[in-house]
């Protein structure tokens, strides 16, 4: 019996990991889990309105716990929230259980991507950009030592990426070559 593999997504909030997940998901044959959809059936609440009506702590508990869950289950792509780096048990699991995938994106071109979305509760602020610049500030390093590899998302289109992604995987011996 072969152990589960999973493959992680991180990153910014906006940051494409929804989008590629579900491509990554069909492309690889697994189920394509996000963590914040779990999130918000079980709370029956969007995120949004649960940080509203919760606080932050609470819903990086929630997510804390879900991670791990979903960690230990079923081979799946899994889309993380981006705050999911802020728990240090979040990083250890998603280094020790994943071949988690850091899409970097600059604060700008995530910026340009969510600028009319209203959403997003950490994006609510008077200048979203500058908000997006300290949360990569402080993120950065975070989703670098969760990472296994890192992909540029600038300019590639999401079947460029799932393609990188991909070649990532076989070339490090995780998925098999598809000879293709």
């Amino acid at each position: 019996m072969t152990k589960p593999s999973y493959v992680a997504l991180v990153g910014l909030p906006g940051s494409g990991k929804s989008t590629i997940g579900r491509q990554l998901a069909r492309r690889l044959g697994r189920q394509f889990l996000d963590t914040d959809q779990v999130i918000e059936a079980r709370v029956g609440l969007s995120i949004r309105e649960f940080f509203e009506r919760e606080g932050e702590e609470p819903f990086r508990d929630l997510e804390q716990d879900v991670i791990d869950e979903l960690t230990q289950g079923e081979s799946c792509v899994l889309s993380t929230g981006g705050g999911a780096v802020l728990r240090p048990l979040n990083r250890q699991h998603l280094k020790q259980r994943t071949q988690a995938v850091y899409l970097h994106s600059a604060p700008e071109e995530v910026f340009r991507r969510l600028r009319h979305d209203r959403n997003r509760p950490l994006l609510q602020v008077d200048d979203p950009l500058a908000r997006l610049c300290g949360l990569y500030t402080l993120r950065d390093p975070l989703y670098r030592e969760s990472a296994r590899f890192v992909v540029e998302t600038g300019k590639p289109s999401v079947a460029a990426l799932v393609n990188t992604i991909a070649m990532q995987l076989e070339l490090a011996g995780v998925l098999p070559a598809s000879g293709v």
